[in-house]
């Protein structure tokens, strides 16, 4: 089965790119070639997943890996790392808490799919990432996560912490000054899955449509078996 995945950037929470219109009539070509998988991951250009093989760098031809060891803070305070995910699919989100609108709505996608999932819900663990640490401490990630279901893990860190997990997920953030002296971050709006190895199995797009998702999230599950 083609699997076709475009991973656009956030602004503020407002899913935008440089060419919004260009990269619809992308999505609109790539569905009906149905030969490739295409991910676009923020600043770090194209990459190819053909069915059934790696994902490749689209402009060097070189096979990409996805996700790499990391130790991060969750939001109960406890150091936790790629170890306590060991043999279990995951999912990853990068965001941040005052994200007005992506990361509230994929937070709440994603709970909603644990509670559709019911007891398979215990084999896969989901993780939200703040690509904005200098404001969310464990105790603002906690706080926030009390809005949606209680399994999912929020991980914050030290900037260089978090840059070094979002990077090797080749995900995109950036923080943008606002007009009244505060900030806001544009990031990468897609759900990464990785298998029970570890390994990249694919994204769930923003706003994918539910019975799309829960059936990548149930195959997802089913690499644990």
């Amino acid at each position: 089965m083609t699997m076709i995945m475009i991973m656009a950037t956030t602004t503020a929470g407002t899913t935008t790119m440089a060419d919004d219109g260009r990269l619809r009539r992308l999505r609109r070509s790539i569905q009906l070639l149905g030969a490739l998988a295409v991910v676009l991951v923020g600043a770090t250009g194209w990459l190819i997943l053909r069915p059934g093989g790696p994902l490749v760098d689209a402009q060097q031809g070189a096979t990409v890996q996805i996700g790499a060891p990391f130790e991060l803070v969750s939001h109960t305070g406890e150091t936790f790392s790629d170890r306590d995910l060991a043999g279990k699919p995951y999912t990853v989100f990068f965001g941040f808490t005052h994200c007005p609108e992506v990361c509230p709505t994929t937070l709440w996608e994603m709970s909603s799919a644990l509670d559709q999932l019911g007891d398979e819900a215990a084999n896969m663990q989901v993780l939200f990432v703040t690509v904005d640490p200098e404001r969310d401490t464990p105790q603002v990630l906690a706080s926030y996560l009390q809005s949606f279901d209680d399994r999912i893990i929020g991980l914050t860190g030290t900037l260089e912490d978090v840059s070094a997990m979002a990077s090797s997920y080749r995900a995109y953030w950036r923080k943008v000054p606002t007009d009244d002296g505060d900030y806001t971050m544009d990031h990468t709006a897609s759900v990464y899955l990785m298998d029970a190895n570890g390994d990249f199995f694919g994204t769930v797009a923003y706003e994918e449509p539910a019975d799309a998702r829960m059936g990548k999230l149930r195959r997802l599950i089913a690499t644990g078996s």
